[in-house]
């Protein structure tokens, strides 16, 4: 099935403001449906296409690429040959899949772009990572847009339902509560989103009515791929990103899910594992949220890798993760989960849940640290803002409570000890919306509208 995507808007602003000058760079976690899309956008916006699989393609396709760059009436000639056939109209594309396989069609670019006879589509994975642009000039003749699972609106078109992301949007707009018949049948919904994911195959599976143990068999099955891939990595950099990757649903259990590496080793240092933690984050595969040291609007220049939490970058996945390890059949487990009566944590869930809605909405992400003395007490507490982003130049701090529960003691804090005039305060939690004392409280759903 091929699903509605929000991403194809990005693609048809790209192909009129561009008109020519650039190719689009889609770069993702693999099987998000970037190829799908890609293709699906060539079929109805263009006279005719080609896509070049460098995951399939052969040697002497390859070999084209290195040998007649310079000459490119032979280029395309030998392509045509050897793909056995020629694209037809006056507005074609060529579609580069998988490029990151074959970085020089990635530096051909330049000269393809320049020459002006078609348009160009690279869709990859692992695009930034070292050896994939290891001893190639990078084309500034890329756009590049980045493309995630499906969100929630995504989610609910594939179901038919065109109705309730308005509705969400003008409460927020309004800051009006939705009523509580109405938040709690988003909120079912929402939970299903959240366990099922944004795979697009695992939204198929249960679009077409499969079993959540069905669904389940899907996400191991990419879970497999992505476990592939780090395995690859690490026999290759003699990193442990497999390892790290395996642990994030134990890392999030934690107090603050702060990532300890003594739960991969007892003598883990930072400095041996920042390649594979850098790694799952530019593969997309993780969300990387790190610790900025001062709440100031330039948060990269204040942060602290070195303290950092770990998110998987699709939630689904991440309830597979967990499930591995679990005795009642996923059936089971599933259903407990949609009904808010499982039994363990679910807040690192719903905190990994924000954590992609952010990162969805353009944010990166950052959380902030800090130490302060109350009135009522006679030393120092540490405290924590769980994620801290950027709006109208100005901060905008944001609390995660897994229930209805509304304790901001921490908002309170960090206003006095740093005299912060701030855009807005967010706690996100699984209540309707409300406003009170400064502070917006919005149902979790509400959170890709940030």
């Amino acid at each position: 099935m091929i699903f509605k995507r929000k991403v194809y808007d990005k693609l048809k602003e790209w192909k009129t403001l561009s008109a020519g000058s650039s190719a689009l760079l889609l770069e993702g976690a693999r099987r998000i449906g970037k190829s799908t899309i890609v293709e699906e956008f060539a079929k109805k916006e263009y006279d005719d296409y080609m896509i070049l699989d460098f995951a399939r393609e052969n040697q002497e396709i390859k070999h084209n690429f290195e040998e007649n760059m310079n000459d490119l009436d032979t280029f395309f000639r030998n392509l045509f040959l050897l793909k056995g056939r020629r694209l037809k109209g006056e507005k074609c594309v060529l579609i580069f899949d998988e490029v990151q396989l074959f970085p020089q069609a990635r530096q051909a670019i330049k000269y393809l772009v320049a020459d002006g006879r078609f348009d160009y589509i690279e869709t990859g994975s692992l695009i930034s990572i070292k050896k994939n642009v290891k001893n190639i000039l990078i084309p500034s003749e890329e756009y590049r847009v980045k493309m995630y699972p499906m969100d929630f609106e995504e989610y609910l078109w594939a179901l038919g339902d065109e109705v309730t992301i308005p509705t969400i949007k003008e409460a927020f707009e309004k800051r009006k509560p939705l009523g509580d018949a109405i938040h709690r049948k988003i909120m079912k919904n929402f939970r299903i989103y959240m366990v099922v994911g944004g795979m697009p195959q695992a939204v198929d599976a249960y679009v077409s009515g499969k079993t959540y143990e069905q669904i389940d068999f899907v996400k191991r099955n990419i879970l497999s791929l992505y476990e592939e891939d780090l395995a690859k990595y690490d026999s290759e950099n003699r990193e442990k990103a497999s390892v790290i990757f395996r642990t994030i649903p134990e890392q999030l259990e934690n107090k603050n899910s702060h990532f300890k590496m003594s739960l991969i080793d007892k003598n883990a240092r930072y400095q041996n594992y920042v390649d594979a933690v850098s790694f799952i984050a530019e593969s997309m595969i993780g969300n990387e949220c790190i610790n900025v040291t001062k709440p100031e609007v330039a948060l990269e220049l204040f942060a602290d890798r070195t303290n950092f939490k770990l998110y998987m970058g699709d939630t689904g996945l991440l309830v597979t993760q967990i499930m591995k390890h679990r005795d009642r059949t996923e059936e089971d487990l599933y259903k407990a989960l949609i009904i808010d009566n499982l039994g363990i944590n679910q807040g690192m869930i719903i905190e990994n849940m924000v954590a992609q809605m952010l990162r969805m909405s353009g944010h990166d992400l950052y959380f902030h640290e800090y130490m302060y003395m109350p009135e009522s007490s006679s030393k120092e507490k540490k405290y924590e803002i769980d994620f801290m982003i950027v709006k109208k130049k100005k901060i905008c701090p944001i609390e995660v409570k897994s229930s209805g529960y509304t304790s901001h003691k921490s908002f309170d804090y960090l206003i006095k000890k740093y005299q912060l005039k701030l855009e807005d305060r967010y706690i996100i939690y699984t209540k309707d919306l409300k406003y009170q004392d400064g502070i917006t409280y919005i149902p979790l759903y509400m959170t890709m509208l940030l």
